[in-house]
């Protein structure tokens, strides 16, 4: 989260006062008709308050009653490959970003990147997996939450992720295989069928739908615009009440 410096709070104070403070000064020049009284009292007032204004700031920075804490979460995308997920995904966390809280994005190129020597095999599948899942946690235990965008194609490796870190949101990006293969300007689905690319989800290897996914969009029927808004708003609804 974010504190307010005390900088910042001086800059509210001064910015209030130049506003009240002359509201002061119309206020005494009507009741008296006297220009040198109302302004020695408007500069009079202006010292005062922004002192109190400071005082009274920072008094309640160290007071926790009527503080909310929000607990951190992990929004996990899974789908075929080229269902939507990094689209909607990306979407979803500029749209949380503008709530101020503490934000990651993760995505599975990025990732992958990093630990370039990674397989495709489903025991390199579910070890990448609590890789990842280790990192979620270590973000959630600096109080940081996170929106993740993998395949992530295995039953077993999305309930351990579920298990390792708190507060695990499941969408569940759905897509015909036709229709993601349509996407594919890259031609990653017609190399995978000629043999180019082995254990590739959707061709050659399985993709085991969730049973049990928190939310569930279908990008056959649903725009970018329209998962965000719905991802979103059960986010808000759940986790930032």
């Amino acid at each position: 989260m974010h504190k307010d410096t005390n900088i910042r709070s001086v800059v509210k104070g001064i910015s209030w006062r130049v506003f009240a403070t002359t509201t002061t000064i119309i206020i005494v020049y009507a009741f008296f008709g006297r220009l040198d009284l109302a302004i020695t009292a408007g500069i009079i007032e202006t010292f005062a308050k922004v002192g109190l204004y400071w005082l009274h700031e920072r008094a309640w920075v160290k007071i926790r009653w009527g503080r909310k804490k929000i607990e951190p979460f992990n929004l996990w995308f899974t789908g075929l490959p080229l269902s939507g997920k990094t689209t909607i995904a990306d979407k979803v966390y500029e749209e949380l970003e503008k709530l101020d809280i503490p934000l990651e994005r993760i995505d599975s190129k990025d990732v992958r990147e990093l630990i370039p020597d990674v397989g495709f095999t489903r025991e390199d599948r579910n070890r990448h997996m609590h890789r990842v899942g280790h990192l979620i946690k270590t973000l959630q235990n600096n109080s940081i939450s996170t929106v993740a965008s993998f395949v992530s194609p295995y039953k077993e490796s999305r309930r351990a992720i579920r298990e390792m870190v708190k507060n695990n949101c499941v969408v569940y990006v759905k897509a015909n295989i036709e229709t993601c293969k349509a996407r594919d300007i890259k031609g990653k689905y017609a190399k995978a069928l000629q043999g180019e690319y082995q254990n590739f989800t959707g061709v050659n290897d399985i993709y085991e739908e969730p049973q049990n996914a928190d939310i569930i969009v279908d990008t056959d029927s649903l725009s970018v615009e329209e998962s965000v808004k719905i991802i979103v708003k059960h986010i808000k609804k759940k986790y930032i009440k």
